[in-house]
């Protein structure tokens, strides 16, 4: 897969009008970021906001006996760092890679800056803040009341309508620190799965092998997420790629 080389892979910058986009262009920096890598920590002050164009990014919170789970996840559709516009510069959760890619980077003096103009950035970015919220909330509820295996389809779909392929490098033991379960669960259920013909699992790749028969499968928790999502974020607008000026490699 070719790398990436233009923002606008990212819905929110690609949903950007150009008087609105170019004040950003210039301080967007392309960065390559690894499987694992954590890109703030709990209670750590944040520099910078990533909007993914290829990787995924997961949020979510680790107890004190080391116990963790998943939160909301963010790729292509929005943005890592809502704590930095919306009044404070560090959350009590973490931030970390979940699947390699890029992402454009952007330091929180610009972020504010513009934010704070109160044009269509502002307005964007509060209501991916909304979807954001109702992904958590959702993901909360789906935690507490379905199945591993419904919650393993949702993260399934919500993972498949990031990335432009239908092969995840996941193992079984990040999923189950994602779900905030036993390996042991994540197995029986990606076993079932496989044998009802929906992904093949081989170790560190889940591959996808029919979307339909997942969502037959899945809660109605990936529905209000999507739906959600799809309607605050229904003006993106497809422009011709708008290249970086310049580029990072760590």
């Amino acid at each position: 897969m070719s790398i990436p080389n233009y923002p606008t892979q990212n819905h929110l910058l690609d949903a950007l009008a150009p008087q609105d986009f170019e004040p950003l262009a210039a301080h967007l920096e392309l960065v390559p970021l690894a499987l694992g890598q954590m890109l703030y920590e709990p209670g750590s002050q944040m520099r910078h906001a990533y909007f993914p164009t290829t990787s995924i990014v997961s949020l979510h919170y680790v107890t004190e006996s080391g116990a963790s789970a998943e939160t909301a996840g963010v790729g292509n559709e929005g943005v890592v760092g809502v704590s930095l516009f919306m009044g404070g510069d560090s959350t009590p959760s973490s931030a970390v890679v979940q699947t390699a890619g890029h992402a454009c980077r952007l330091d929180r003096n610009t972020l504010k800056q513009e934010f704070n103009r109160a044009g269509a950035l502002q307005r964007l970015l509060l209501r991916y803040t909304q979807a954001l919220m109702t992904q958590m909330a959702q993901t909360a509820v789906c935690n507490r009341h379905h199945s591993v295996e419904q919650q393993l389809c949702r993260w399934l779909l919500l993972t498949l309508d990031r990335v432009p392929g239908r092969e995840l490098v996941m193992t079984q033991e990040l999923v189950a620190s994602m779900l905030g379960v036993r390996r042991e669960s994540v197995t029986d259920a990606a076993g079932h799965l496989q044998t009802q013909g929906y992904i093949r699992y081989r170790r560190g790749h889940i591959g996808v092998l029919d979307r339909a028969g997942l969502a037959t499968q899945v809660c109605e928790c990936y529905g209000v997420v999507k739906k959600e999502l799809d309607r605050l974020l229904s003006d993106v607008h497809h422009r011709p790629p708008a290249r970086l000026s310049h580029h990072v490699t760590s």
